[in-house]
C-alpha cells in the first residue's frame, strides 16, 4: 500500500514521496507562514497584506495535494512565505528579498544584510531545494508540474482575463504548447506565457528541470477560482483530465 503521508520540516513538507507516478508536483509558494526567527515572525507588514498573492500563491497548495491524489504523484511545497525569501528565485537575484511588492514595503526586508539573506538561504532555501531535488531524482524519468497562482489584477493594472496560464521556456517546449492546445479545448481561456514570461534564470523550473532535461509544466490558476477547498478539489480534478496522457502524446 502506497504511504500517502505528510513529512514535515521547518523548510517544506512533502506528501505521497513514493507514490509511482512519473510526475512531480511542486508548489514553490505554498504557505505564507514567516518562521518565529524572521523578524519575531513578524515581517512588519499587515496581516491583510500577509493574506494576499505578495505572500503567497492563495489556493495553490490545496490544488497541488489534491492533484497529487488524483493522480498518484508525491508533492512538495514550501513551508515559508514567499517574502521571508522566494524559492522562485535564483540565489543571485535581487528579488529574492523583495523589498516592496505590488505598493506594499516589507520592512524586515528593506535592511537585511548579506548575513540575514545567508541565514535565509542556510534555513529555508537550501532545504527546500534539496528536498525537491531529492525527489526529482528518486524516478528515472521524472517530469514535473510546478502550481502556482495568479491575483486577478494587480494595483492600479488591467484585470487579467485568463483562468490559467501556462508558463515555459523556449529552451524546452515539448509539453507547453500541447498543454495549452487541451486547457483551449476544455474552454478555459488560457495565457500562454501570460500573466508572465515563462523562464527566469536560477528559478525552480530552470533548476530542476531543465538542467537536467526533465520534462515540465508551470500552471498558473488564477486565484479566485481556487480561494476554498471546493474549488481547490474542483481545478485539481480538471488540470487532471488535462494532464492525463501528456507525457505519451508528447512522446516523452
Amino acid at each position: 500500500m502506497k504511504d500517502d503521508s505528510i513529512i514535515r520540516h521547518e523548510a517544506f513538507w512533502t506528501e505521497g514521496e513514493d507514490r509511482d507516478s512519473r510526475w512531480l508536483i511542486t508548489c514553490d509558494h505554498a504557505t505564507n507562514r514567516v518562521p518565529d526567527w524572521v523578524g519575531g515572525g513578524d515581517l512588519g507588514i499587515a496581516a491583510a497584506d500577509m493574506a494576499r498573492h505578495i505572500a503567497y500563491d492563495v489556493g495553490a497548495a490545496g490544488v497541488a495535494r489534491h492533484l497529487g491524489r488524483v493522480m498518484g504523484a508525491p508533492v512538495v511545497g514550501s513551508d515559508f512565505s514567499r517574502l521571508v525569501i522566494d524559492p522562485n528565485r535564483g540565489e543571485d537575484d535581487p528579488t529574492l528579498l523583495m523589498r516592496l511588492y505590488d505598493g506594499t514595503v516589507i520592512p524586515a526586508n528593506k535592511d537585511a544584510d548579506a548575513a540575514e539573506k545567508k541565514r535565509r538561504l542556510d534555513g529555508l532555501y537550501r532545504p527546500y531545494h534539496n528536498a525537491l531535488e531529492r525527489i526529482s531524482s528518486a524516478h528515472s524519468s521524472r517530469a514535473i508540474c510546478a502550481i502556482h497562482s495568479f491575483t486577478p489584477q494587480l494595483r492600479g493594472r488591467p484585470p487579467r482575463p485568463w483562468a490559467v496560464g501556462v508558463l515555459y521556456s523556449q529552451k524546452d517546449e515539448r509539453l507547453a504548447p500541447l498543454l495549452i492546445e487541451r486547457c483551449r479545448a476544455a474552454g478555459w481561456e488560457t495565457g500562454d506565457n501570460e500573466p508572465y514570461s515563462g523562464h527566469l534564470d536560477g528559478d525552480s523550473v530552470d533548476r530542476h528541470a531543465l538542467a537536467h532535461h526533465r520534462p515540465n509544466v508551470l500552471i498558473e490558476v488564477r486565484n479566485d477560482l481556487i480561494a476554498d477547498e471546493t474549488g481547490q478539489a474542483e481545478w485539481a480534478e480538471r488540470l487532471a483530465g488535462v494532464l492525463d496522457g501528456l507525457l505519451e502524446a508528447a512522446g516523452v
